[in-house]
């Protein structure tokens, strides 16, 4: 069964925009979703911008064929390096009454309320971390923040083999937490800039100092998702309320569903793209 019409969908490069997609779903059951990974090609983090975008854009619009008005780039990387091209150029010439939103942006707006020290440490794939798509946008809602970024190039990798948990990775989790750390000793909130990196909180919180707030981002998107809606009654009357769920893979369909359900917390049934 597929819907027929105005649906949200939500996107990611594979398995870690469903930890987001979790909270929206938690946040706001009464939608219809589709969402799809692309695990085919996955992981984004250490592709171009020129190769992000083009397959940011065509899975964005592969869920506008399918009846997505409203498209969530559950991506980090996606949102760093595909999103504002695809809302300035390809949005109003092709599809003018769709919206694409990310994950960056409602981040960026709330993380001043995490920090006293206004210190704040970035922790993401190779992509996002080279972008500088979080000190951008932190600059313009907070000027006075000190960012620093460390990015984690082995993190997602252990995740999607299914090794963030064993003692091995406990190696790279120390090492890329101290080498954040040893940036500034003032670091007081540290952003999980990766939908993945929620599956390694307990080893991360083994590493950090007391005092020091970790911060993933599905319950912020959510809460945004939330207020956007709010603020445009004109899409929210547009999406059908069937309390409905479909799952998308460009991948082998066996593999995400024995993978997905440590991300989104139940079991599910995909199907293929």
């Amino acid at each position: 069964m597929s819907f027929n019409n105005k649906s949200i969908g939500v996107f990611d490069s594979g398995f870690g925009g469903l930890t987001v997609f979790s909270s929206i779903a938690k946040k706001l059951p009464q939608y219809n979703y589709i969402y799809l990974g692309d695990n085919a090609r996955s992981p984004y983090g250490d592709y171009d911008f020129d190769t992000v975008y083009k397959y940011t854009l065509e899975c964005v619009e592969w869920l506008f064929t399918k009846g997505c008005s409203l498209v969530i780039l559950a991506c980090n990387t996606a949102s760093a390096k595909a999103l504002r091209t695809i809302q300035q150029n390809d949005l109003p010439s092709k599809y003018p009454n769709n919206r694409v939103l990310g994950v960056i942006r409602p981040t960026a707006e709330v993380i001043f309320n995490y920090t006293q020290s206004k210190h704040v440490g970035i922790l993401g794939t190779r992509g996002t971390i080279n972008s500088n798509s979080y000190k951008i946008e932190l600059n313009k809602f907070s000027p006075n923040l000190q960012v620093y970024q460390q990015s984690c190039p082995m993190w997602v990798p252990l995740i999607e083999n299914n090794e963030h948990l064993t003692p091995a990775a406990d190696v790279f989790v120390k090492e890329y937490v101290n080498d954040l750390l040893k940036k500034s000793n003032k670091i007081d909130c540290i952003l999980l800039a990766c939908t993945h990196y929620p599956l390694l909180i307990p080893k991360i919180e083994k590493y950090l100092p007391h005092g020091i707030q970790l911060l993933s981002q599905g319950e912020i998107v959510a809460y945004s998702l939330v207020d956007y809606l709010n603020r445009h009654p004109e899409i929210d009357e547009k999406l059908i309320k069937e309390h409905k769920k479909e799952f998308f893979t460009s991948g082998d369909t066996q593999i995400f569903n024995k993978q997905a359900n440590q991300f989104f917390g139940e079991e599910i049934q995909s199907k293929q793209m």
